[in-house]
């Protein structure tokens, strides 16, 4: 017969082992903040798009909003680029995000290495205004503002 104190040992090692390896799966956790181009405050999406390694699926199920509007987004391990979008008043609206204003004729996606943000944090650039931002490692700072009715008017030809 075995003690029950051995068994309990081997119990709680067993758990421990589990334990870490479930961890080690569950990917790679970075913060999102989308602010407000103009004032830099912090906006709350109604949605947020994520994309990873040039891929065209969206993820929004990946990220868990937090109390404050910033979002949880956990990438698989493997996951190495990311682009981000935000949606508003309810509806698939997109934000634009700053980093891509200048592109011409139209916006293209950026794309972030995700080990960058997990090490150092970062901020896309802003090209709507002069508006700064700091990111703290495991953090992803987007600039954006609302379409513009110029922008509207191409949309919907």
């Amino acid at each position: 017969m075995v003690p029950r104190c051995s068994i309990l040992l081997l119990l709680f090692v067993c758990m421990a082992a589990l334990g870490g390896s479930v961890q080690a799966q569950s990917g790679k956790s970075i913060t999102i903040r989308f602010l407000d181009s103009r004032t830099g405050n912090l906006i709350t999406p109604t949605g947020f798009l994520i994309r990873v390694d040039h891929q065209q699926a969206d993820h929004a199920d990946w990220v868990q909003q937090n109390e404050d509007g910033s979002g949880k987004l956990t990438l698989q391990q493997e996951a190495s680029l990311l682009t981000a979008n935000a949606t508003y008043d309810r509806t698939m609206s997109i934000y634009v995000n700053c980093d891509s204003t200048k592109d011409r004729p139209a916006p293209v996606d950026h794309w972030y290495a995700v080990p960058d943000i997990l090490k150092s944090g970062v901020v896309a650039p802003n090209d709507c205004s002069k508006r700064t931002a700091q990111a703290k490692p495991g953090e992803f700072v987007v600039f954006v503002r609302r379409i513009n009715w110029r922008e509207q008017m191409q949309q919907d030809y």
